[in-house]
């Protein structure tokens, strides 16, 4: 096989060159070697200069959910409120969207910057790769969800049925973030943690182990998920409801949860139609059988950009007058999974990576 594919490592692009309004190359820095492990923040100390010339120019740099600065300047205060206060990123800080800012000098043109696709239902990350390191919790319909003071959310803001809604609905009550209220039975058949790190049974291909984690771990939840309730800032176990409001009101600091006021609303929880719906079996929270009892501080993250550098049809970038700009292209979450913006201001889970390879291909193809 032909090598067509040279890998400039710790090689950071700092300029798009441009000559008589094409791209011909890049140019930056080169930095100083670096063994942080995949994911981890990295130096920036820089040991030279690089050029590299070239018949055209891909930018798939990602997004901007890296950034909480630039996140802060482009946040859709109208249609969300104010910008939380305290967030955690869902992705490594190399995505910080630096890359999109350098197309943007080279004539590029951005366009559905208010489109950020975020998550509310972010734990810490109890053993963190890089700066405020959260996963998201995958949830499923058995957890009852409630705000900061303890009202059960009402719909359309259940477990993972309307992000943007829910969003809006938790930064209405003033405080950026809710809970999870749960049982050891639902955290067992209902909780999953996002991301291939989280869940090395799958990522192994081995169904030996997928067996023995989801299926033959008796009362246990996964590995992972067992991880985060011992060791996570944001869970926390009790066998009592009244144990459990002390230490809710004790993880932030503000007794905002009142007893009687949550055991009213566990106590209600009657709707039939839930035993059509839940992986976890329909039980009463409050039986010290089906404990210990679970509340978990859900934190907004960061994730996706639906937002970037706008592309026509053939990835190839425009600038602020729709003229595409010869040599440049733009793929994946730069562009907004394509065009800058094509998904909207909603989106599917599974939907992202389809931009992904066929703007990514689109680009391959026209560049070459």
């Amino acid at each position: 096989m032909s090598r067509r594919l040279t890998y400039l490592h710790r090689h950071q692009v700092d300029r798009l060159e441009m000559q008589n309004g094409a791209a011909v190359g890049v140019s930056g820095t080169t930095l100083a070697p670096d063994d942080a492990v995949q994911g981890a923040q990295t130096n920036r100390t820089s040991t030279g200069e690089f050029r590299v010339d070239a018949d055209a120019v891909i930018v798939a740099s990602g997004g901007i959910g890296g950034n909480f600065e630039l996140i802060r300047k482009v946040w859709p205060t109208e249609r969300l409120g104010p910008a939380p206060k305290n967030m955690l990123s869902g992705v490594p800080a190399h995505v910080d969207g630096r890359m999109i800012g350098i197309a943007e000098d080279a004539g590029g043109h951005v366009i559905n910057r208010d489109r950020l696709w975020f998550y509310t239902e972010g734990v810490k990350n109890w053993d963190p790769i890089w700066p405020a390191h959260g996963i998201r919790i995958l949830p499923g319909p058995s957890s009852m969800w409630f705000d900061a003071r303890g009202n059960r959310f009402a719909p359309p803001a259940m477990p993972g049925f309307d992000t943007n809604g829910t969003f809006k609905a938790i930064l209405d009550t003033g405080y950026d973030y809710s809970w999870f209220v749960l049982t050891q039975k639902v955290i067992k058949k209902e909780f999953a943690l996002s991301g291939s790190e989280q869940n090395p049974d799958l990522r192994s291909a081995k169904w030996g182990e997928v067996i023995k984690q989801r299926i033959l771990s008796g009362k246990s939840a996964t590995g992972p998920v067992e991880a985060f309730k011992e060791h996570g800032a944001d869970f926390v176990v009790a066998d009592n409801l009244s144990d459990l409001v002390k230490e809710m009101n004790g993880l932030t600091d503000e007794a905002l949860i009142e007893e009687a006021h949550l055991h009213r609303q566990i106590e209600a929880r009657h709707y039939r139609g839930d035993k059509l719906i839940r992986t976890a079996k329909p039980h009463r929270f409050l039986d010290p059988n089906n404990g210990p009892l679970i509340a978990v501080r859900l934190n907004l993250i960061t994730r996706k950009t639906l937002g970037g550098l706008k592309t026509n049809l053939d990835s190839q970038m425009l600038d602020a007058t729709n003229t595409p700009i010869a040599g440049l292209y733009a793929a994946g979450e730069a562009a907004g999974f394509g065009g800058g913006g094509y998904h909207g201001y909603n989106s599917l889970e599974g939907t992202f990576l389809g931009g992904c390879i066929f703007s990514g291909r689109a680009a391959g193809r026209n560049a070459g």
